[in-house]
């Protein structure tokens, strides 16, 4: 990948209110929305009463990821509970609306809107994170790392309709990349993602970019 792509997909807008008018979760009005707040503190609250530390990475925990998908799939099962503002796409790449942002900085709630066309970079994740679909349908790429050049090799390519469910933990594997394939397609699709940093970080501390493999030739 070219380094001014580098840079564009580093510098990807993010459409969100002005500083300070971003809403914390426990102070969210849309019912939907406070609910799922609700849900994840309860996992954080799950893990912390096993006795992990404040410090632990949640993810570790053997019942955290269950408990956000069990949180992701309840919220997918609310329809049309995201804003005319929370809806709308860009017509050059894909648009991040920021929801809520835990008052703690654990965790951060985002709609993703996607275009016929448009498509994350292929990355692994320097957090946990979570999505689900809400409208429409993605398509999942998921790739192995090469073991020698450490570059993503593509195994194999999963459809995402609505209600569907994913969590993955941080680290080097785990590498995908999600889109909107479907270039026929008339209507956007739309993903909620909860992403395990503070607001703040969403642009620098969630996707860990993977190059791709250079195909042998035969």
């Amino acid at each position: 990948m070219q380094t001014s792509t580098l840079a564009r997909v580093a510098s990807r807008r993010i459409a969100t209110a002005a500083a300070g008018t971003l809403p914390a979760c426990a102070s969210a009005l849309r019912p939907a929305l406070a609910r799922l707040c609700a849900r994840i503190d309860d996992a954080f609250e799950a893990v912390h009463a096993s006795g992990a530390s404040l410090h632990d990475d949640p993810a570790q925990h053997p019942t955290f990821a269950s408990r956000m998908r069990a949180a992701l799939t309840e919220a997918a099962a609310v329809t049309q509970w995201l804003t005319d503002a929370e809806r709308r796409g860009d017509p050059q790449t894909y648009c991040r609306h920021l929801l809520a942002a835990d008052p703690l900085g654990r965790y951060t709630i985002v709609a993703l809107v996607w275009r016929a066309g448009q498509c994350s970079p292929v990355h692994a994740h320097r957090t946990w994170c979570g999505y689900t679909v809400l409208e429409g349908t993605l398509t999942e790429t998921l790739y192995d790392r090469d073991a020698i050049a450490g570059r993503a090799v593509e195994a194999r390519r999963h459809r995402r309709d609505a209600g569907a469910v994913s969590f993955v933990r941080g680290g080097p594997h785990g590498i995908h990349r999600l889109g909107h394939d479907r270039a026929s397609a008339d209507a956007a699709a739309i993903s909620l993602h909860v992403y395990g940093v503070p607001s703040e970080q969403i642009a620098t501390h969630v996707n860990a970019l993977v190059e791709l493999a250079v195909p042998v030739p035969a």
